[in-house]
């Protein structure tokens, strides 16, 4: 999305977190330093997202408690499958391969790294607090793209989205996703700290963001969701 759309939301959220958005630059100069550097077989496009995702149903798998369980009440097969982060583990354990996985390298990155092996998609997210570990995995990924939530550079795309699930919701409406159905999310968790439940708030918020934009638009994309 065009970064002017997204800068006041983002300066909004980095206001309430208490972020610093020269770390948050940092991380993404980082970041297009060490994707830029990779041969080109090394590295996803963007078209290699479009294709996966344009005009396709998309589900967007976040990880909680319930995953499992809301897998089996869909046929992950018809769809485009996008996971945040550490939903990529349970669905390796189940045998599903995810076609795009959004990710800022907290979650289980060996599951990670082995679906991206097997054609999954890396969209690794830079941001102020991981800039080690970007530096330290990065580098031995394959099939990977940047992106950040600042302004873009090469190879760091800003899709918008703050936490790893709602960037699977605004990579998919950015790319023109059909409809996009989500399941393992659980915004309202009560046995997380306060710093990740104010994060859920915020992706509870920018979700509605992107379902106001899509009830708004011409044709019928749609954003559908699973009880969350």
């Amino acid at each position: 999305m065009r970064f002017e759309d997204w800068e006041p939301l983002y300066l909004e959220i980095i206001k309430d977190m208490g972020y610093d958005r020269v770390q948050d630059e940092e991380s993404a100069r980082v970041l297009s330093g060490i994707i830029s550097g990779m041969p080109s077989f090394r590295r996803a496009s963007i078209r290699r997202l479009e294709e996966l995702v344009r005009d396709r149903d998309v589900l967007v798998c976040g990880n909680a408690p319930t995953l499992k369980d809301e897998l089996k009440e869909v046929q992950p097969n018809d769809f485009c499958v996008i996971a945040a982060d550490g939903a990529a583990a349970v669905l390796m354990d189940m045998g599903i391969v995810p076609h795009i996985i959004v990710t800022d390298l907290d979650g289980d990155v060996e599951a990670e790294t082995e679906a991206s092996q097997a054609g999954a998609v890396m969209v690794v997210h830079g941001h102020g607090d991981n800039i080690p570990i970007i530096r330290s995995i990065v580098p031995g990924l394959c099939n990977v793209v940047g992106s950040t939530q600042t302004v873009p550079l090469a190879n760091v795309h800003n899709f918008g989205g703050f936490t790893d699930g709602d960037r699977c919701v605004f990579l998919a409406r950015e790319l023109e996703a059909s409809t996009i159905v989500l399941i393992g999310f659980d915004f309202s968790d009560p046995h997380v700290n306060a710093t990740k439940r104010k994060k859920l708030e915020w992706a509870r918020k920018l979700i509605d963001v992107v379902l106001e934009d899509k009830a708004g638009a011409t044709g019928d994309r749609g954003l559908k969701s699973q009880p969350i």
